[in-house]
């Protein structure tokens, strides 16, 4: 067969191509031959069609995420915002962190074992680009119906692959959650986030400058698999009615990865890099364009010397392959030979396969024949942008009239205590240790909180005990009922974690995970959505840094619940001052900060006896939100509190239970007046935590909640080995241990 060259792409312009096959539209084939003048080569058409996909090119959503730049809150912690591979934020002592979510859904479906673990090997390598040490992941997930057989299928390859992947690396997985929903059974959600810690001189940018500077590709050897990978596979629904775009998932592998993250980081130290970005979605048509487009010159890749797995791969194949574990790295002449002097000590295969040039074109070269000659920002920045019509759906209205505050409530105590221990036996609701204990959450001996805590918590400086502290949270339910309250809620929730922990909030990554963009319903939750969360995080003062958009997530018509997951990183001055969810000491004062309303729609309560989704979520204050977490923060570190715990999902009543459970002790609860015992135990209000206070500050805790305008109730007392709801119900902590633990093993086991 004929290479297709520029040459030849020139001299036969009517030449058939699979333009469509590729996932691009009509009209944007004609876009391309209009920017290069001609019809492109096979190479330049595999590049435009993976870099101008949905899932690189955001084309669907850029109009929508806009917002977070106009709206982004003035906040002098930011080093590096939004287009970056991760933002950056300055969290004092001269250190700098770096943190992202990103999403593997539609391949950790079809292959979940390395889907998951390439998503993390992916976001790993993100966070190393900036020029940070990856010290820990996270792992928001979504799941169908808890019983469904295709859930002991996905669920146990996607923990296995997330453990997998990150215990090799020696990189602690301190937080992330698990949802059950049948509204994900053909579209489960693997969100993966990484926090990096460098100090501020060592930031790294994906740039190539200087003409005359090296591409130097290092790392794992290009391989077919994962051709088209999740750049094509996250661009499109599945259906079952037809044939679906199913390119082989990546492989990965960690130990490989491990020798990279050391090696680039000893390439760092010795500042050899003028620029450097992964290969992950798109490959080398990402890295090479995108590096040329954010540089000042153009660039020429010799693709022949690329290292391949499998000889046999064509040109196209390679620029298209998202083979894992590789790097791009632009490097000054006299700094090359101890560059591959570094990559040969740590076994890392690096190859030298072109350079900066003094132009304004991505050049590629096959065996000395041009066969890609276009403007890098056409491929990396400059694809189609879409303003999809969106619409209020017509059965919103209906969906948010059925209020989930009218329905049938316990009648009795006895039937009360029976709704408690099925809430805490729901698979949302009980423990996730079979799943969690999967994970090295303690490697580096640097956690200090973990997994069931509210927010994850790393120490980043041995000396000072500075730390950051991570939480992820996102309530489909909540969202399907009002998409601009639900990202506020997923929102003001990792917030409140973040604080309960003793941290104070700084800065916002997120996952948005949507069904089809082509659906004007699905576009109006993501519009909403959106605005909700750029509202939000200006009323916050928490600058969005980056993060990613996962559209497509359907099967045929049926969508996903709107998922935004938020991020929300925080900053504590001394990890010894943290703050644990469990009640640990017998005699400590229960408060219950915050208001308490009869909010239900789309409560756990709802969803878990009445098998229902109805009505409008809670409201959001985000100034209460803000006073509660500089309450929590204050309190943690003045040691006012000895364990914190925010209200969120199941209410009250399930706080209590996993920190009654954490501490091994149990709880005497008085339902406050102005309260019934169903709404006290079961209401989702937001804006809430409930505290466990030493008795020798409760004065001053109480003062400081007085002064501040924030409603502090004492409710109960640390005490015995029952959860008493006094005039009731009690419950023996052995009796709902079983209950909170037995669950997800028996589905899974």
């Amino acid at each position: 067969m004929t290479l297709d060259t520029v040459k030849h792409a020139t001299e036969t312009p009517d030449v058939e191509q699979p333009w469509a096959e590729l996932g691009l539209k009509k009209d944007e084939y004609a876009r391309i031959r209009e920017i290069l003048g001609r019809r492109p080569t096979g190479a330049e058409l595999a590049m435009y069609s993976v870099m101008w996909s949905e899932h690189c090119s955001y084309k669907s959503s850029k109009v929508h995420l806009k917002q977070f730049g106009e709206k982004a809150p003035e906040n002098d912690a930011m080093l590096v915002g939004i287009g970056e591979n991760a933002g950056v934020v300055d969290v004092g002592q001269g250190y700098a962190v770096t943190f992202k979510v990103e999403s593997h859904n539609h391949p950790s479906y079809i292959e979940p074992y390395q889907g998951a673990a390439t998503g993390v090997g992916g976001i790993v390598r993100d966070i190393l680009a900036m020029g940070a040490r990856p010290v820990a992941v996270v792992d928001p997930l979504r799941f169908g119906a808890a019983d469904h057989p295709d859930t002991k299928r996905v669920l146990p390859g996607v923990v296995a692959g997330i453990g997998g992947y990150g215990n090799c690396l020696g990189l602690p997985n301190i937080g992330g959650e698990v949802v059950f929903d049948s509204c994900y059974q053909g579209n489960p959600l693997v969100n993966a986030g990484c926090i990096g810690v460098m100090k501020h001189e060592d930031i790294h940018l994906a740039k190539a400058s200087g003409p005359g500077n090296k591409v130097i590709l290092y790392g794992a050897r290009t391989g077919g698999d994962g051709i088209g990978g999740v750049s094509v596979l996250a661009s499109e629904t599945f259906d079952d009615t037809k044939p679906t775009k199913r390119p082989a998932v990546q492989v990965g592998d960690p130990f490989q990865e491990k020798l990279l993250i050391e090696c680039t980081l000893e390439i760092f130290a010795e500042k050899l890099v003028a620029g450097i970005q992964d290969l992950g979605g798109a490959g080398l048509s990402c890295a090479t364009s995108e590096l040329a487009s954010a540089g000042t010159g153009g660039m020429r890749v010799e693709l022949d010397s690329v290292p391949l797995r499998d000889a046999s791969l064509s040109p196209e194949e390679i620029l298209m392959s998202e083979s894992q574990e590789r790097m791009c790295a632009i490097v000054e002449p006299q700094h090359v030979d101890r560059f591959l002097e570094i990559c040969e000590k740590w076994d890392v295969i690096a190859t030298v396969i072109g350079e900066v040039t003094d132009g304004e074109r991505l050049e590629i070269f096959w065996h000395g024949e041009q066969i890609v000659d276009v403007p890098p920002g056409t491929v990396a920045h400059e694809g189609p942008t879409y303003h999809r019509p969106y619409e209020r759906p017509a059965w919103q209205d209906a969906l948010q009239a059925d209020d989930a505050n009218n329905l049938p409530r316990p009648s009795s105590a006895e039937e009360l205590r029976e709704q408690v221990l099925k809430l805490v036996a729901h698979p949302n609701q009980a423990s996730k240790a079979w799943i969690t204990d999967q994970y090295d959450r303690f490697v580096q001996g640097n956690t200090v909180l973990a997994q069931p805590e509210d927010a994850g918590m790393v120490r980043i400086d041995a000396e000072t005990n500075l730390g950051v502290a991570l939480a992820t949270d996102g309530n489909g339910r909540y969202a399907k009922l009002d998409p601009y309250a639900g990202a506020q809620l997923a929102l003001a929730e990792s917030y409140r974690n973040v604080a309960a922990s003793g941290a104070r909030p700084l800065a916002v990554s997120d996952c948005l995970n949507f069904g089809s963009p082509e659906d004007p319903a699905v576009m109006w939750q993501f519009a909403e959505a959106t605005r909700g969360l750029a509202d939000g995080c200006l009323q916050l003062g928490t600058p969005v840094t980056g993060g990613n958009v996962s559209l497509y997530n359907q099967t045929g018509d049926v969508a996903i619940h709107p998922t935004p997951v938020v991020a929300v990183l925080g900053v504590i001055d001394d990890v010894t001052r943290r703050t644990p969810i469990a009640f640990a000491q017998e005699g400590h004062l229960l408060y219950l900060l915050g208001d308490t309303r009869e909010e239900f729609g789309g409560s756990a309560w709802s969803e878990v006896v009445h098998g229902h989704l109805g009505g409008l979520p809670p409201k959001v204050d985000l100034d209460r939100e803000k006073l509660l977490g500089e309450i929590l923060v204050s309190a943690s570190r003045d040691g006012m509190v000895d364990a914190a715990h925010d209200l969120s999902d199941g209410g009250l009543v399930q706080a209590v239970v996993e920190s009654c459970l954490r501490g091994g002790k149990g709880a005497r609860l008085v339902v406050p007046d102005g309260l019934d015992a169903f709404t006290f135990l079961f209401s989702e209000s937001a804006g809430r935590a409930v505290v466990a206070v030493p008795r020798s500050e409760e004065l001053r805790f109480t003062d400081m909640c007085g002064a501040r305008g924030l409603p502090a109730t004492r409710i109960g007392v640390v005490d015995g080995d029952v959860i008493d709801v006094q005039g009731h119900f009690a419950l023996p902590l052995d009796e709902v241990r079983t209950a909170h633990e037995a669950t997800i093993p028996a589905l899974l086991a």
